[in-house]
């Protein structure tokens, strides 16, 4: 089987989990792995050298959000929160001219700290937001990824959908552990019926969390890592 790891939620109060992630995957001998920042924290010049490390060791940065967290204020963002976002999916607060406006803003700021610009977009729970695939044309991404798959995006071309099985392993609630074991072995089965990379998302406190064994399991039988521009 075939997978892409991302680590997910970087910023300055995770970098002592994330640190820990690299190193079990370092263990396991998973070569470097996609690392989701999220721009609009408190970032310290010594967080910012780690994430300099990072490259420097060969570890890909991608965007994640903004300030990745907001206060639901919309009927259906409430109802997304309570079920499966909790208050990360600050997409869902905006407009089609706020969700461009995140973007561009968060891409921006790689470029002011002098890190590499990012090709990857991956909004806080994969919650795009109603935007026309139009809008996303206007941004300097080649990849947004979403719950369904990863949106490729190039000058001149309409925005393509690529479907991906996606797991994650954030059971930190008994409905969570048992909904997420059965979600992320469909998704396996699905990944491995159809021979597609399978999108391992690995989440600051997972390790810790009831499921941890099944993403040990998940990531133990994969052959071959791929980057997300290995699908470009």
């Amino acid at each position: 089987m075939k997978a892409i790891v991302s680590i997910h939620d970087c910023m300055p109060e995770t970098m002592d989990k994330i640190q820990h992630i690299l190193q079990w995957l370092k263990d396991r001998n998973i070569p470097p792995v996609t690392i989701l920042v999220s721009p609009g924290k408190d970032w310290t010049e010594n967080h910012l050298q780690l994430l300099k490390e990072y490259v420097q060791e060969g570890y890909t940065l991608a965007a994640h959000g903004w300030h990745h967290h907001t206060q639901p204020k919309k009927i259906l963002h409430r109802i997304h929160s309570l079920i499966i976002s909790k208050n990360v999916a600050e997409h869902l607060d905006l407009n089609q001219e706020g969700i461009l406006e995140l973007l561009n803003k968060s891409y921006q700021w790689f470029i002011q700290q002098k890190l590499p610009p990012p090709e990857l977009y991956v909004p806080p729970a994969w919650a795009l937001g109603a935007v026309d695939k139009k809008i996303l044309c206007k941004t300097l991404f080649k990849q947004i990824e979403v719950t369904r798959g990863l949106i490729h995006i190039s000058s001149g071309k309409k925005p393509k959908l690529q479907t991906l099985p996606l797991t994650g392993y954030e059971a930190d609630s008994p409905f969570r552990a048992n909904f997420l074991s059965r979600w992320n072995q469909f998704q396996q089965n699905q990944a491995q019926i159809k021979s597609l990379p399978l999108r391992i998302s690995i989440h600051p406190y997972d390790l810790e969390l009831p499921i941890a064994e099944q993403l040990e399991r998940q990531i133990n039988s994969v052959g071959t890592f791929l980057n997300y521009s290995d699908l470009s």
